[in-house]
């Protein structure tokens, strides 16, 4: 018995159950499950919904799935959620991103520095992004608030969500092909690995909040500049 427990368990089962329904709606279960981890809210774990599909595809018990009938119903459906996230990004804008990122201690600093960086090289923020855990379902939202060219947008979703999509099936074709004691075991390592990328977030966040407290305690830049901006219209006479 894998000893998968919580919250984790119930996410882990209410997956596998959605994606092992016979015949196409087990790709059509894959391809909204993507979409909806695409587009970030509420989250997904694409690492637990594409390694099921891959134990599925090595069971082979449904011969709908194959490689390609999986890849590309996990593509699309990713691609459908980043376009939806993209265009309501493009539509609310930067305060709506911000309010987005404020539970992630994100500041209007940082996205100042995310846009003059997209600015310049978006296309392959959203590439890279695609390969990163996380940050994956949410880069969509200031690639549009950032009026990224809708043409290219796609493109380079895909083409970053490709090889992160074909690695993590493979991951679960592997993982059909073993034991129940190989699989418990690497379950316990993947427990390990999500319990320390938590702490780490826990830490980062609490650290953020504080730098905040410690920067609106010290009086805010912006509070500077409107002091200074206060002064040149009101200049003193001579």
């Amino acid at each position: 018995m894998i000893s998968v427990t919580g919250v984790e368990a119930q996410v882990v089962i209410l997956i596998t159950q959605a994606i092992e329904q016979s015949g196409p709606l087990g790709l059509l279960a894959l391809f909204v499950l993507m979409a909806v981890e695409s587009f970030g809210i509420p989250p997904l774990p694409s690492e637990v919904i594409l390694p099921v599909a891959g134990l599925v595809l090595a069971s082979g018990a449904d011969p709908w799935f194959t490689w390609p009938t999986v890849l590309l119903a996990a593509l699309a459906g990713g691609l459908l959620g980043a376009v939806v996230a993209y265009e309501i990004g493009r539509r609310l804008g930067l305060p709506f991103v911000h309010r987005l990122g404020r539970p992630f201690g994100l500041e209007e600093r940082d996205l100042t520095r995310a846009q003059e960086f997209f600015d310049r090289r978006g296309p392959v923020t959203v590439f890279l992004s695609r390969l990163v855990p996380l940050l994956r379902a949410y880069i969509s939202y200031p690639a549009g608030a950032s009026k990224m060219d809708r043409m290219r947008f796609p493109i380079y979703t895909v083409g970053g969500a490709t090889p992160f999509t074909v690695a993590l099936v493979y991951v679960g074709y592997v993982l059909g092909q073993q034991s129940l004691g190989t699989l418990e075991h690497i379950f316990n390592i993947l427990n390990i690995i999500v319990g320390v990328a938590i702490v780490v977030f826990l830490v980062y966040y609490v650290y953020r909040l504080r730098e905040r407290r410690r920067a609106r305690a010290s009086g805010s830049p912006a509070g500077a500049e409107e002091g200074a901006g206060s002064q040149d219209r009101h200049p003193k006479r001579a």
